[in-house]
């Protein structure tokens, strides 16, 4: 008997290095997955984050001083001057399309957006001395768009009124240097309240952040993607999913956000120390955003890896039924037996995670789980000496691998379902065994020994 234990614990051991191994694979192919969606992102663009319409100008101021020794020195310093709109409106529609390296795709998606960006007054561009008697220059005004990854803009044009402006590449203003602007002429300036309206299209992949610049910002986004997930500091206000796509609308007051400071002032964020931990990192500065990003129900690494970590409770309860034939019926059992079953099982999950990568998740679980449950319910036939004590033990297979399905697709509701089936378990264990003498079971080879 004693040695029996050993052994099987040798068994458990083994199946458990092996479960180790498969799940190594797995984030290996997680790992591959993450190599082939940078590559993408590093052809296409990546994430986008939209930070404007925005007007600056950049400003000197020189003055003279007079040191101990009556000596004039000029100085000079440099600075710049940033009017963020009093209101924001942003619509958008982007559509999805799949961009895939080898056997690892990600979902690439096309933003058409048009942006109405409105100043009630510009006097945060005039410039203001800090030294008497100085002389200030400052350049032309430039009204700006940023874009974190300016190789996803594939159309943009702006007008203020019905004028149309050229754009220029870059933005020339601090950590946002990647974008579009256009020089104003002093005219337009005059045209209090001024409104530019600007027409993007704008390619990129996993996710669309915008920040909240305005006064006032209203962002309307729709999309063909039906997996969305929403982030950043403010949630939508409104949002309809179906299964062809959604639609969600978003407004921020500036009371509300710390965005159009930050962005305005420049270094603002970093001023007030490090960035909090729900803050988003746009362009290394620390700013408010709210964001999107398309969720891929297909990567099925991630339902492997949660299916392989169940893998050493789904063996345990295996080899609980073994036992339970065996104790019960009165049947020897092999630990090489035992082993052979745990292979068995353990093969599942790998069968799993190669047959995922070539089709869709549900059809690869039901080939790699029937293969495995004829597989498992023709041996223990054998094993366990009767078809009538197979067929039993190959519908608790079943029974384990449709409740780990359910299990890895209500992943809210997992614990509850996994703790109640456990508990159904310890029942039906403790009321099949509930008129089991034990002591005479576990003193019955003793008596066969001695009798031998």
């Amino acid at each position: 008997m004693k040695q029996k234990v050993a052994a099987l614990a040798l068994v458990i051991v083994l199946l458990v290095v092996a479960l180790m191994k498969i799940s190594d694979v797995v984030h290996d192919r997680q790992n591959y997955r993450q190599i082939a969606i940078q590559s993408i992102a590093q052809s296409l663009a990546g994430s986008q984050t939209l930070t404007g319409p925005l007007i600056h100008r950049a400003c000197t101021e020189e003055w003279d001083t007079t040191n101990a020794s009556k000596e004039v020195r000029s100085e000079r310093r440099e600075f710049v001057l940033a009017a963020a709109p009093a209101s924001l409106t942003l619509q958008g529609t982007s559509k999805l399309e799949p961009r895939a390296r080898g056997l690892h795709a990600t979902q690439a998606f096309n933003l058409k957006a048009s942006l109405v960006a409105e100043w009630t007054d510009l006097e945060a561009l005039k410039p203001v001395p800090e030294h008497t008697g100085s002389r200030m220059n400052c350049g032309q005004p430039l009204l700006m768009m940023a874009v974190s990854d300016a190789r996803g803009i594939r159309h943009a044009s702006v007008k203020i009124g019905e004028q149309l402006l050229a754009l220029k590449p870059g933005t020339f203003y601090g950590n946002y240097p990647r974008g579009v602007h256009a020089p104003l002429s002093p005219a337009l300036l005059q045209a209090v309240p001024l409104q530019a309206q600007l027409e993007l299209e704008l390619v990129g992949t996993e996710s669309i952040s915008v920040v909240p610049l305005g006064g006032d910002t209203r962002v309307q986004l729709s999309s063909n993607w039906p997996h969305p997930s929403f982030s950043g500091q403010f949630l939508p206000v409104d949002r309809k999913v179906t299964p062809e796509g959604f639609e969600a609308s978003w407004r921020v007051s500036s009371l509300a956000s710390t965005a159009q400071q930050d962005v305005t002032q420049r270094d603002a964020a970093k001023r007030r120390g490090t960035c909090p931990p729900y803050e988003s990192s746009v362009n290394s500065s620390c700013v408010e955003t709210l964001s999107v990003t398309f969720v891929d129900p297909s990567n099925t690494y991630a339902l492997s890896d949660r299916a392989t970590k169940y893998g050493l409770l789904f063996i345990g309860l295996t080899f609980l039924a073994v036992g339970m034939f065996e104790f019960m019926k009165s049947l020897r059992v092999h630990p090489i037996q035992y082993l052979l079953v745990g292979a068995a099982m353990s093969m599942f999950f790998l069968l799993l995670v190669s047959l995922s990568e070539h089709m869709p998740f549900e059809g690869a679980y039901a080939i790699a789980s029937a293969a495995c449950v004829v597989l498992m319910t023709y041996y223990a036939s054998h094993m366990l000496g009767h078809w009538s004590r197979g067929l039993p033990f190959g519908l608790g297979i079943v029974t384990l691998y449709g409740m780990l399905f359910v299990l890895l697709r209500m992943e809210q509701t997992a614990l509850l379902l996994g703790a109640v089936a456990l508990f159904a378990v310890l029942a039906a264990v403790m009321m099949l065994t509930r008129r089991v003498d034990w002591y005479a079971r576990f003193k019955q080879p003793e008596s066969v020994k001695a009798a031998g």
